[in-house]
């Protein structure tokens, strides 16, 4: 043979020799086979199923406080629209505050400095009590505790007024000393702890500019 047609059939046994070796290693495929999946792939997959937002579900700044579409429920998310910076978590934590401070006066006989905090009505019904502590010579030395608890009660909105009313139900622990005008404790201990439970509701319209929650009621 040719010099040229050894080296070509030589070349050629070896191709054979590395496909069926190439086989032997890889094995072969057959038929439609979906492409494997790396890892990364999966990875972002599975994030992309972690971060899939919910269109629709439970306003849990509501429903951490209310059941799920009660009547105080749709009243607080109404409230909401009409105010998109009202927050029912944030409100709470003012009602905290309110309820202290709105107490304390009321005990000390110093209505004056929450006048912008009450309405009339609760007005009157404070300065009534006062007076009378007054014209019997009466004064109150009492000490703010603290809350023990506290829970929204109900809420409602007034369609015609954009009125929003929540009420909140208070336990509260102070000490309270009733003295005469001899300076003489006649009800109540410096050591003694009062419990207190009162459910006292706030209102305010809530397309107002005035931010301002007012105590419009207030009961057990």
């Amino acid at each position: 043979m040719n010099s040229p047609i050894i080296q070509l059939l030589v070349l050629a046994g070896i191709a054979v020799f590395l496909i069926l070796r190439l086989r032997g290693v890889l094995g072969t495929r057959e038929g439609f086979e979906k492409p494997a999946v790396t890892r990364r792939e999966n990875e972002g997959r599975a994030a992309k199923r972690d971060f899939d937002v919910i269109e629709g579900g439970p306003d849990l700044d509501i429903t951490d406080h209310v059941e799920e579409g009660s009547v105080s429920a749709k009243a607080l998310a109404t409230m909401k629209r009409v105010d998109p910076t009202f927050n029912v978590s944030e409100f709470l934590g003012g009602a905290r505050g309110a309820y202290e401070m709105i107490l304390m006066a009321f005990e000390n006989s110093e209505l004056d400095s929450i006048v912008p905090f009450i309405s009339e009505d609760v007005y009157e019904a404070f300065a009534s009590v006062v007076d009378d502590r007054q014209r019997q010579g009466l004064t109150v030395d009492a000490k703010f505790i603290g809350i023990s608890d506290m829970t929204l009660a109900a809420a409602a909105f007034d369609e015609n007024t954009k009125e929003g009313e929540v009420s909140v139900r208070f336990k509260a622990e102070l000490t309270s000393v009733v003295r005469n005008a001899e300076g003489e404790a006649i009800e109540g201990s410096e050591k003694e702890i009062k419990r207190q439970k009162d459910t006292w509701t706030f209102a305010r319209v809530m397309d107002s500019s005035d931010p301002n929650w007012r105590l419009v009621a207030t009961g057990e």
